[in-house]
């Protein structure tokens, strides 16, 4: 087993909790029928499969017909753009909004997009890592059919102003989407009060399992399948469901909307705790506004550092951590976000990503605290280009 003492990369995924674990254990064991089967083991999942999704559902504020199961929300991301591009297409409407820092399921099927045709307007999220309302309102048009934008980032943490923008798209008649992988249990949400027709989540982000997500549809929109060959998901994406997986996401999630207040709490200290002493160190960034952003997500830039080397030498503390978004981890590019939010190429390599659950201990976050200062001048000493850093003399990175 790893030797990881201390866990700080909750962003890229969470453990499983024991509730969970306990809730799955028994369709991964007695309870393996097909909920497409008409005998007891069938039905007994098939009514395992409705419970969690009415527990998704009620954690979401919608009707339970209007949840989907997914793999993940990379999936759920793919299926919404798509799903809602080709509709509005046939009506003549192939402009979509989204902003430049959004995670990479939604920029990669965006560019997809715009080589079938349709028009993206990418909005600038600025030094704060925070779109503007009125720059929303100001792109959309008589033919925008769609606007995507994520409820809380998943490198820096900024919450973005979700409810705001939903009433915009609501008044305009466009249809709104957003990805709240991030923000689902660490945010109130409610997506008919917030006037969100579409939204993405993940288990594996709430201690649940990997392999699992959920699409919230507004039922007033006509889901294309996603997936063909079955009935399964109202006969929108076949294949025999992952009944363990599903039951767990159901207690993840309602657990995780329950401890909302709780974790932000305790989160918020640890929060402030690390802010403050972190910013001690010289020549250091806070990535992303201090106070609009998750509680337990936190990203800063070292100058004259080298992230990879930074998580290694953190590593070999036995802490784990991260420098941007697990799913650009074998990326030699700086970060999208951090280039988005403009911080220049060379201080954009030097990032580290803090993000914290509610297992995490103020023991672990001040033997961080203890280690990290150290790391930082011992790699800065190591630089050939520190010395330059503190000259004031310009360079760049290739």
């Amino acid at each position: 087993m790893p030797n990881t003492k201390i866990y700080l990369d909750n962003a890229a995924t969470t453990k499983i909790s024991d509730s969970v674990l306990n809730a799955m254990l028994p369709w991964l064991k007695e309870g393996y029928g097909n909920p497409s089967s008409i005998y007891t083991l069938g039905r007994e999942a098939a009514v395992a499969l409705n419970t969690a999704r009415s527990q998704v559902a009620k954690a979401l504020g919608c009707d339970d017909n209007e949840v989907y199961f997914t793999s993940c929300g990379s999936e759920s991301d793919n299926w919404a753009l798509i799903n809602t591009a080709k509709m509005m297409a046939a009506k003549g409407k192939k402009h979509i909004i989204s902003t430049a820092f959004e995670h990479h399921a939604i920029l990669h099927t965006l560019q997809a997009l715009e080589k079938d045709g349709f028009e993206v307007t990418y909005l600038p999220v600025y030094d704060n890592g925070i779109v503007k309302v009125e720059d929303v309102k100001a792109a959309i048009r008589e033919d925008t059919a769609l606007v995507t934008i994520m409820y809380a980032n998943n490198e820096i943490g900024t919450i973005q102003p979700i409810p705001e923008i939903g009433e915009i798209c609501k008044s305009k008649g466009v249809i709104f989407h957003t990805d709240a992988v991030q923000a689902i249990g660490n945010v109130h949400i409610n997506v008919k009060e917030q006037n969100i027709d579409m939204l993405s989540l993940s288990g594996h982000k709430i201690h649940a399992q990997k392999g699992v997500g959920v699409l919230y549809v507004n039922k007033k929109y006509r889901l294309a399948p996603y997936i063909n060959g079955g009935a399964q998901e109202r006969g929108k994406r076949a294949g025999t469901e992952n009944i363990p997986a599903i039951v767990g996401l159901g207690v993840a999630i309602t657990e995780a909307v329950a401890g909302i207040d709780a974790k932000n709490e305790k989160l918020k200290k640890f929060q402030d705790k690390i802010i403050d002493a972190v910013m001690k160190i010289d020549r250091v960034h806070l990535n992303g506004d201090r106070e609009k952003r998750l509680a337990g997500n936190l990203n800063f830039s070292f100058e004259g550092v080298e992230g990879e080397s930074l998580l290694l030498q953190l590593d070999l503390q036995g802490i784990a951590a991260s420098s941007g978004s697990a799913c650009t981890s074998g990326s030699l590019d700086p970060s999208h976000v951090l280039l988005a939010i403009g911080l220049p190429h060379e201080v954009a390599h030097g990032s580290l990503r803090i993000s914290m659950s509610e297992y995490t201990t103020e023991e672990e976050i001040d033997r961080l605290l203890e280690v990290l200062p150290v790391i930082i001048e011992r790699l800065r000493s190591m630089s050939p280009l520190w010395e330059h850093i503190i000259k004031g003399e310009t360079f760049k990175i290739q």
